[in-house]
């Protein structure tokens, strides 16, 4: 059911938006835009019975003209489907989310993060709408609310079966996310897999349930991703400690490095040291992952276990135990390190959602959940920018060595490469 220019939000001049503002903003449109929808397929639906000379009484007939609504953050343009009735009953569509008179509402910005939240158990729905359009939104049925909600998990269905054989994903990052769940006591794992195309574009590629960060979650995870065309195996995967991704990622691609993410290590360390000291040392493992070149990492390794080995042993041999997998990264073009030491690209998208899951308290079930975030996800996606340094990307994909994030000289390839050009 695809049906564009239903709703049309505009940037009020002169705005800077902040990411969270922005998210929602385009989450909002395509809500809104299937909302209506919704109601006109319910609409439809109500006299698909009704014939006219053998055909649909009830039909669709275009759209109302367009019109603006005065919102907190800025115009809203509306442009309303109506319908036809061959009947001559009189039968009309209106929008019980976009009534007529309609013009202006100052609770947008307090009815966005409830519209996909709060919003999406059915038994809220009402007074949500009534937040946004008063009283006059209660007539909103639990039916298109049902049919919105089937619609979110359908596509996420579909776009889960998506075939990936043109595919390669040269990077990727993979974390699992929790969330509460109503009426269990054990959080929901969400498994995140997102990726770097040769073009140096980022793309989500899996959001799928899983039991924790088990291996086999994460091996069903993956092996599906072969099993779609997915053959060309990701030079560098970016994850924190959890064991079941590791041993999963070795199986399925097996020619895959290990890029462990500073941040998650970092913490872990600190996780160990009385708070008196973590600045301390978190200034040392700074001067680790900030040095220029692997030589001057290793050397910032032997200070800082030299430094805490005997006082905090436990907080060291967590440190030293991957020292290989944390530097990884200097084997890969350097303008590319911002985006590989960590998996902040997961960790920053999923902030914003996980922190309006929070605020749910607790309403949703894990398919609605999954479906939700999926939803978010996407919509986060568009506003994605490529990598810095993407114009290396070319470099890495045909095997060229790089060495502390600057290419090597090889004669022997540069003078063939020129014998091709």
């Amino acid at each position: 059911m695809q049906h564009d220019n239903v709703i049309e939000l505009k940037q009020p001049e002169g705005v800077i938006e902040d990411g969270i503002t922005a998210l929602l903003r385009a989450g909002a449109q395509g809500l809104l835009k299937k909302a209506i929808e919704a109601e006109l397929t319910e609409l439809l639906g109500q006299y698909a019975d009704k014939k006219v000379a053998g055909k649909a009484a009830v039909i669709r007939n275009g759209y109302l003209p367009e019109r603006e609504i005065k919102t907190g953050i800025g115009p809203v343009v509306v442009k309303v489907p109506k319908v036809r009735d061959r009947s001559g009953a009189g039968i009309k569509f209106n929008s019980e989310l976009i009534p007529p008179y309609l013009k202006r509402t100052q609770n947008l910005e307090d009815f966005l993060p409830l519209l996909y939240l709060r919003g999406i158990s059915t038994g809220d729905f009402n007074d949500t709408l009534s937040a946004l359009f008063g009283e006059q939104a209660k007539g909103f049925s639990a039916g298109t609310i049902s049919r919105l909600k089937t619609c979110w998990e359908e596509e996420h269905a579909e776009w889960s079966a998506r075939d990936l054989t043109h595919q390669h994903f040269v990077y990727v990052w993979a974390d699992g996310i929790y969330f509460n769940v109503r009426a269990e006591e054990s959080k929901q794992c969400i498994l995140v897999v997102m990726g770097v195309t040769e073009k140096g574009e980022k793309e989500l590629i899996a959001i799928e349930e899983g039991y924790r960060e088990s291996e086999q979650s994460w091996h069903e995870l993956l092996q599906g991703l072969v099993n779609r065309g997915l053959k060309k195996p990701p030079l560098l995967a970016i994850g924190d400690g959890a064991l079941g991704l590791w041993k999963a990622l070795a199986k399925t691609f097996p020619t895959t490095r290990h890029q462990r993410c500073w941040v998650h290590k970092m913490a872990n360390v600190l996780n160990k040291l009385p708070k008196s000291v973590q600045p301390k040392v978190k200034s040392h493992l700074q001067n680790i992952w900030m040095a220029e070149t692997r030589e001057a990492a290793y050397h910032a390794f032997t200070d800082t276990v030299a430094c805490f080995e005997d006082k905090y042993g436990k907080a060291m041999e967590c440190l030293v135990k991957d020292k290989e997998k944390l530097l990884a990264f200097y084997d890969f073009p350097a303008l590319h390190w911002q985006h590989i030491r960590t998996t902040n690209p997961i960790e920053s998208t999923f902030a914003t959602v996980r922190l309006r899951t929070d605020k749910t308290k607790n309403c949703g079930s894990r398919k609605t959940i999954l479906a939700m975030v999926f939803r978010l996800t996407q919509s986060a996606q568009k506003r994605w920018n490529r990598i810095r340094g993407f114009e290396h990307m070319a470099d890495v994909v045909r095997g060229v060595q790089f060495v502390n994030g600057v290419k090597a000289v090889n004669n022997d390839q540069d003078n063939a490469d020129r014998m091709v050009a």
